[in-house]
């Protein structure tokens, strides 16, 4: 069955600065290679659910401007309805800086611009009323967020968290509308201020404190480590796909776009969707960019 997925989220261009590794304080580097890219949280885990054979629409805003065009732009040509994509002229479209090293870890700052500015008045209830499962990260303002999982939720449409950046904490009455919360290791330390080690028992302490936080579900992606997946009193370890990463950029959207495409409204193939999401995220790093990178339906299977 196709799934009807909405995503709540930013849309940014992104600004990849490429250099041999990350300045010291006070050093002046020469960049090898400077790039512009469609990105934004929300708007890769669009396009990498959309790639999946998901029917995607955006709840988001940009700027009157010519990036605001260009991501529009993007997200149509990647087959993501952007009829809930309203126009702020008061602020710019959101934009990243992302210095990427030569091993292909990354660094990334971001302006907010639209992203921040957008208003629980901007969303769109039948939108998301009609889904079968509603994303978001914390790009936008909290309370938009907690808005439109309550409409979710007031419809039976399954929600999931990415909660990136660690900027908001896990509310209670956040963590009552999600059903699945999707940090990564930085983002599960900020979160419970447990210090992250890809140790089942230091993973399982920290499961358990964000499980403690009200929600069910957790998957904390640990890179080329894998992912640690708490379903309620069950845990286990998914081990990684061995690939030759060139650029990490994006391989935490592609993930969870890929997982919600595939997930059941139950969890019952949770497994199964995260090897799935897995495979999608090895694709991601070996190529550059973030939408550029996202692999297709066809391209997983063949994995």
């Amino acid at each position: 069955m196709t799934k009807n997925i909405v995503v709540l989220g930013s849309l940014n261009v992104d600004n990849i600065m490429k250099m041999p590794r990350m300045p010291l304080v006070g050093e002046t580097m020469a960049l090898t290679d400077v790039t512009t890219a469609p990105g934004g949280k929300g708007a890769n885990q669009a396009v990498a659910a959309a790639r999946q054979g998901a029917n995607v629409s955006f709840i988001g805003s940009v700027g009157n401007d010519s990036n605001g065009q260009f991501m529009r732009a993007t997200l149509l040509t990647n087959g993501v309805n952007v009829n809930a994509v309203t126009t702020n002229s008061e602020v710019p479209t959101g934009s990243a800086y992302i210095m990427l090293q030569e091993n292909g870890a990354n660094t990334i700052l971001i302006h907010g611009g639209a992203n921040q500015a957008l208003t629980v008045a901007d969303l769109d209830k039948n939108v998301i009323a009609k889904a079968d499962t509603l994303i978001a990260q914390f790009e936008v303002p909290l309370e938009v967020i907690v808005a439109a999982f309550k409409i979710a939720k007031a419809n039976n449409v399954q929600t999931i968290l990415n909660p990136a950046p660690a900027v908001y904490d896990l509310t209670p009455e956040l963590m009552h509308v999600t059903d699945i919360i999707l940090p990564n290791e930085t983002e599960a330390q900020l979160l419970t201020g447990i210090a992250i080690e890809n140790d089942e028992v230091v993973l399982n302490r920290v499961s358990n404190a964000i499980l403690a936080k009200g929600v069910s579900r957790s998957i904390i992606t640990l890179g080329d480590a894998g992912s640690f997946v708490a379903d309620r009193d069950q845990r286990w370890w998914a081990k990684p796909n061995n690939v030759d990463a060139v650029d990490t950029t994006g391989a935490g959207d592609t993930f969870i776009g890929t997982l919600a495409s595939v997930i059941d409204a139950d969890f019952n193939n949770l497994d199964e969707a995260v090897k799935r999401a897995s495979i999608a995220s090895a694709i991601a790093v070996t190529r550059a960019g973030a939408i550029p990178s996202i692999p297709t339906r066809d391209e997983v299977d063949a994995f």
